[in-house]
């Protein structure tokens, strides 16, 4: 069943007062909230890379603050071990059994702060459970609960004591965006509230973890036409063909892409996604699933540019189109 007009104006209204939430605690960002927002209403996650100091961590915590449902963070550091993430299980002595105490990814919004900053091992530790909502630990398997999201930051500036993240794990990413500086008059505005030191703790909860899950069912009824998923294959295969690239966008990514785009166009009061959808999603979610040959890097070529030039050889579908 296809959603209705109706369903349509009533998801664009329940996105929008969540974008406004969110965008009290990020000021002149309305771009990057609606694609992080989107992420959350299409069950992924989300990387913001960018440099110190930009509202990282504040768009996260807005972004947790702004749902009733449990939230939680992990500051990631070298010394971090995977058990920190996930949860232990230890022996009770009072009980003689074992007892399982639960990490922090049990939660509905995770912030992994400078993810970049634990060992390979440690980030390991989160592959299972942003692909399949579950912990495996001792042999025994445990959910996490719906939603559940990951909001990660790196910082792309200062590389020193960082592991580069591995292509699987940014594969699980949904998208990848960064906030960068302000405009001249939302500077201002934040500046006239120096004083507020942490604008996310001001937030109300706007919505509760089961009108998110409502939602991102009703995303997924949104229309997508077969011309629009045979223009979404063949961008992905672009890159994929694409000399300048070692690894083009995978079937994660494609799976992805039709996943946000539904709620994209819904976000917009649409039942329908176009051709416009996926132009404006390109980017932020396949530029950090392409690996470029390092030749091609080398001289100067872009996962960016790869993207570009895919969506210039690709005919748009005139059905389907706004």
């Amino acid at each position: 069943m296809s959603m209705s007009r109706e369903e349509a104006r009533w998801f664009a209204n329940a996105f929008g007062h969540i974008v406004q939430t969110v965008g009290q605690a990020v000021l002149g960002k309305e771009y990057v909230v609606r694609l992080t927002v989107a992420a959350m209403l299409a069950e992924g996650h989300v990387l913001l890379e960018d440099a110190p100091g930009t509202g990282k961590t504040s768009l996260a915590r807005a972004v947790a603050a702004s749902v009733t449902g449990v939230n939680k963070r992990i500051q990631f550091t070298p010394d971090l071990l995977p058990t920190d993430v996930t949860g232990i299980t230890i022996y009770d002595q009072r009980k003689g059994d074992f007892d399982f105490k639960e990490g922090p990814v049990f939660t509905n919004v995770l912030l992994a702060d400078e993810i970049n900053r634990a060992s390979p091992k440690t980030q390991s530790a989160l592959l299972e459970v942003m692909e399949e909502g579950q912990v495996t630990v001792d042999g025994k398997t445990r959910p996490v609960g719906r939603p559940f999201m990951v909001l990660a930051t790196q910082n792309p500036i200062e590389q020193a004591g960082t592991y580069r993240l591995p292509e699987a794990q940014l594969d699980r990413f949904l998208l990848k965006t960064s906030i960068g500086y302000p405009d001249r008059a939302s500077t201002v505005a934040i500046l006239r509230g120096a004083a507020v030191k942490n604008r996310a703790a001001a937030l109300a909860p706007c919505i509760t973890t089961e009108a998110v899950n409502q939602m991102s069912d009703l995303a997924a009824t949104v229309h997508v036409t077969d011309s629009i998923l045979e223009y979404v294959s063949d961008l992905a295969e672009q890159t994929r063909g694409n000399t300048d690239t070692r690894l083009g966008v995978s079937v994660r990514g494609v799976l992805a892409m039709t996943r946000v785009a539904k709620v994209w166009a819904a976000s917009y009061g649409r039942e329908y996604v176009t051709a416009d959808d996926i132009k404006a999603l390109a980017e932020p979610v396949w530029c950090h699933r392409l690996i470029i040959d390092p030749e091609a890097e080398f001289a100067g070529v872009t996962a960016t540019q790869v993207i570009q030039r895919a969506l210039s050889a690709v005919p748009v579908p005139t059905v389907g189109t706004a």
